[in-house]
């Protein structure tokens, strides 16, 4: 019986990664001089490399960029580092995803108002610290409710939320926080793509055999993916290329199910189908 293979109805690349990677095309296009990206531009080791092909280099630091283009990560960074890159005569993209940006908004309008505020998120995430330079380096970084143990709870708090966060994360920090606060005021910053394509990929793990997960092993949101997909089916597998996928992961197999990151294009879906195909499976 030959095995069927479905997409989660919610998978791949949001709106905020293609619209980088149209800015980042259209920037090597329209540029005479050099184009890089400070970071990688997405979370995807793939496309990163697929960008340095097209004359896309990736700069880890301003220090190694002298002129030309500089393209904005979709992550978002610390306001000086723009103000920087202009004084030095860069030829400033900003391709920072707008959801994020919300977030970089909301994060200043309650330091603003008075709130100490959290940021829950993965300490360290590129998108975490820029969230933490548009407050001005006032926030904590809440990853999980027992992180609250380390933290001197004002009476008013503020809580925004990195994009890629679950709901459920958010919702298990609120409940530890709301008792020891007298007041509390939440914005949920959790970009509906993520929450999207974690519910959709929730659902066909609840009744596939094997699920594969496509996208940047550096991904935080891809991880999460896989992470939800494998508490209910152990048969997941968290892939970058498809020549990752093995033929051994189909055995006895009535129901394949696929999803991907929000920084996987829908050309590596594709790789993956042609992959399985191949395989014969």
């Amino acid at each position: 019986m030959p095995m069927d293979v479905v997409i989660a109805e919610h998978a791949g690349a949001c709106y905020g990664v293609e619209r980088a990677l149209k800015l980042a095309a259209s920037t090597a296009r329209e540029t005479t001089g050099p184009v890089h990206t400070l970071g990688p531009l997405i979370h995807n080791p793939l496309v990163v490399d697929e960008l340095t092909q097209a004359g896309v280099e990736l700069a880890e630091n301003l220090e190694d960029v002298a002129s030309g283009a500089l393209i904005v990560r979709t992550h978002g960074v610390v306001p000086q580092v723009i103000e920087d890159a202009r004084g030095r005569g860069l030829n400033v993209v900003d391709a920072t995803c707008p959801y994020v940006k919300k977030v970089h908004h909301a994060a200043a309008r309650l330091i603003q108002e008075g709130y100490q505020l959290i940021v829950v998120g993965e300490a360290g995430h590129p998108e975490v610290e820029g969230i933490l330079g548009h407050a001005g380096g006032e926030a904590w970084v809440v990853g999980e409710p027992s992180d609250l143990d380390q933290i001197e709870v004002a009476k008013r708090m503020g809580v925004v939320v990195q994009t890629t966060q679950t709901a459920d994360r958010l919702a298990a920090i609120v409940a530890a926080l709301s008792t020891r606060v007298q007041e509390l005021k939440v914005v949920n910053t959790i970009c509906e793509a993520t929450s999207e394509r974690q519910r959709a990929a929730a659902e066909l793990a609840e009744r596939a055999g094997c699920i594969i997960v496509i996208g940047g092993k550096n991904s935080g949101n891809t991880r999460r993916l896989a992470e939800i997909c494998h508490a209910r089916c152990s048969n997941t597998h968290h892939i970058e290329d498809a020549n990752e996928i093995d033929a051994s992961w189909f055995c006895n197999v009535e129901l394949c199910g696929i999803t991907a990151g929000a920084s996987t294009p829908q050309s590596h879906i594709q790789r993956a189908l042609d992959r399985i195909e191949e395989l014969g499976a």
